[in-house]
């Protein structure tokens, strides 16, 4: 029998104690433009890399973002939630699995949070909460976190969450803007 992951029933939600992570959908723009003119600059320097960071933030860019996650989510390429503080609904960030192989099972846990929400453990809820999520429900076999070697931040959230550093690929990729070479550090969490 053939495994189609498009027949797999994923939930359009989850929570943690003080986060909801929800599915996006069409309309969500409305809170990532916000968000995404706030930080764009330290979305610019540390995931430059990726095509919606790259264009300049509008509302139009922002919709066809979300719209664009939302056809992947249907299809099971990539599984994207928006993160909301529940206490007053704002909008603090993203956090999906990417580079779902299903066969495995195994998925990459990537994340940004708003430049004005940092700094308040939201991130570090989030993860752990998108990685019992993906152990629980989508018997994932293998987790990885990948992480600019120069973003402290970022992959002290993949330690403070219990993955552990299997690697540092050097001179993996250049700055989007700077052209230099970056190291990218690989971290792990298997069942």
């Amino acid at each position: 029998m053939h495994f189609t992951p498009i027949l797999l029933d994923i939930p359009e939600q989850f929570e943690s104690e003080r986060l909801l992570m929800r599915a996006v959908a069409p309309g969500d723009g409305i809170h990532h433009f916000p968000a995404v003119l706030e930080s764009i600059a330290d979305l610019r320097r540390h995931l430059g890399h990726l095509a919606w960071v790259k264009e300049e933030p509008s509302q139009s860019n922002s919709e066809r973002y979300c719209r664009s996650q939302r056809s992947s989510f249907i299809q099971r390429d990539s599984l994207v939630y928006f993160i909301y503080r529940k206490s007053d609904q704002s909008f603090i960030g993203s956090i999906g699995l990417h580079r779902i192989e299903w066969d495995v099972p195994k998925v990459e846990i990537g994340y940004w949070c708003r430049t004005s929400a940092q700094g308040r453990g939201y991130i570090v809820e989030a993860v752990n909460a998108m990685t019992e999520f993906a152990l629980t429900q989508l018997a994932a076999k293998r987790i990885e976190i990948r992480a600019d070697d120069a973003n402290l931040r970022s992959w002290k959230v993949a330690e403070r969450c219990g993955f552990l550093c299997e690697g540092l690929l050097r001179n993996f990729d250049r700055d989007a803007s700077t052209r230099t070479l970056r190291d990218l550090r690989i971290y792990a969490k298997v069942a």
